[in-house]
């Protein structure tokens, strides 16, 4: 199924009063599926989904990509005010959407996750890839000293969201430079951040306190979590180590973990095919 931006593109007014978009693809009959994307300047459902949205819906699903609240085209928002699982909640209200699968990448995953624990009976399906769980315990494969290489990239590209701070978030976060560090995608990831210099300045607002997004998983209820669950991560991960997808294998009961090699964090970007492939095998038969 082809799928167009402009086709796509939906907004969508809160009860809270934030304004969203987000992307549409399949019929409003199918099973529902929310893709729900990472963090990083120029991040947006698009750009994280746009290999994925026609392709899961093809096979018979409803697929919604929303830019949360601080990203792309939605609303501005102090990261101090950020509740993604509130935002969560209020965009399938809105749209009448009683139980979803939630696919997340990184920060998407991370409220996936969160969103899981806090209301298991809207949740039919979970999957993560480059999961993310928030300050924790020191890792076995992780840094000792703070954030990783990714991270650093990723937050020196929001305090200059120039093409060559740019070209650096992406060669970091694929294993597969030559094919996705062009200077076609990183000039493009570099307009789409400089053209909301207020997300910008939000996101480095909150690293002054601390964190850009301040809303955590409590760990002790991922073990409680009861819905099918599949976990990607990349082995050549350098922004999250797939340490953390070991870990949540080993609490989540019914998970299940597949683990790419020559991927760094955009598995649903450079491995799209496959990534396709194993989320609608999921979701069809789990």
């Amino acid at each position: 199924m082809t799928v167009t931006k402009e086709s796509a593109a939906r907004d969508i007014t809160l009860p809270s009063g934030l304004r969203l978009r987000y992307y549409e693809a399949g019929e409003r009959g199918g099973v529902p599926v929310v893709l729900l994307h990472g963090s990083g300047p120029g991040a947006t459902g698009w750009s994280n989904f746009s290999g994925n949205l026609g392709a899961i819906a093809a096979a018979g699903f409803h697929v919604l990509a929303p830019d949360m609240p601080g990203w792309g085209d939605s609303d501005a928002q102090a990261t101090k005010d950020m509740d993604h699982d509130t935002t969560l909640t209020e965009f399938l209200d809105a749209l009448g959407i009683g139980t979803a699968a939630l696919v997340g990448n990184s920060m998407g995953a991370h409220t996936a996750i969160r969103f899981a624990t806090l209301h298991p009976e809207r949740l039919s399906h979970l999957v993560t890839m480059g999961a993310s769980l928030g300050r924790g315990p020191a890792t076995l494969f992780g840094a000792g000293d703070g954030p990783s290489e990714g991270l650093k990239v990723l937050v020196r590209a929001y305090q200059d969201a120039s093409p060559e701070n740019m070209r650096a978030l992406v060669e970091i976060m694929t294993y597969d430079k030559e094919r996705f560090a062009t200077p076609e995608l990183t000039r493009a990831r570099s307009e789409a951040a400089l053209s909301r210099p207020d997300h910008l300045a939000n996101y480095v607002e909150g690293l002054a306190h601390g964190a850009p997004i301040p809303v955590r998983v409590d760990r002790d209820k991922i073990p409680g979590i009861t819905a099918p669950t599949l976990l990607v991560h990349g082995k050549d991960d350098r922004v999250l180590p797939y340490e953390i997808s070991l870990w949540l294998l080993a609490n989540i009961p019914d998970a299940r973990l597949v683990l790419l090699n020559r991927c760094g964090h955009w598995a649903m970007i450079e491995h799209a095919a496959e990534f396709n492939r194993l989320v609608v095998d999921f979701l069809s038969h789990n």
